[in-house]
């Protein structure tokens, strides 16, 4: 099950990440990195999902929300508080001696 982490930059920018099984990937594939503003995962899981008769969809579903999280805190986000931080150790996203 996904649960979600809150997540901000230094410019107190907030984004919501999520960790976990990605039901929505399942059932709406390539759409939902199209919604969260992820345009190469986008292209990526079409171009996947139509070259495999979307079978690869069924491995998307169990990593695309660590990589969409990854990704916003490659990009300067951290997480907001205490729980966000242990969710994202529990789920190896992020090691334990990472400080904001």
């Amino acid at each position: 099950m996904a649960q979600v982490v809150n997540l901000k930059n230094n410019g107190d920018v907030q984004r919501k990440g999520v960790v976990g099984f990605s039901w929505t990937t399942l059932f709406f594939g390539p759409f939902v990195p199209l919604l969260r503003g992820d345009w190469a995962w986008f292209v990526v899981i079409l171009i996947a999902n139509l070259c495999t008769f979307w079978l690869a969809g069924l491995v998307f579903c169990f990593i695309y929300n660590k990589i969409f999280t990854r990704n916003l805190l490659e990009k300067g986000y951290f997480p907001e508080d205490n729980f966000s931080r242990q969710l994202l150790v529990k789920h190896g996203i992020m090691s334990g001696s990472i400080t904001p």
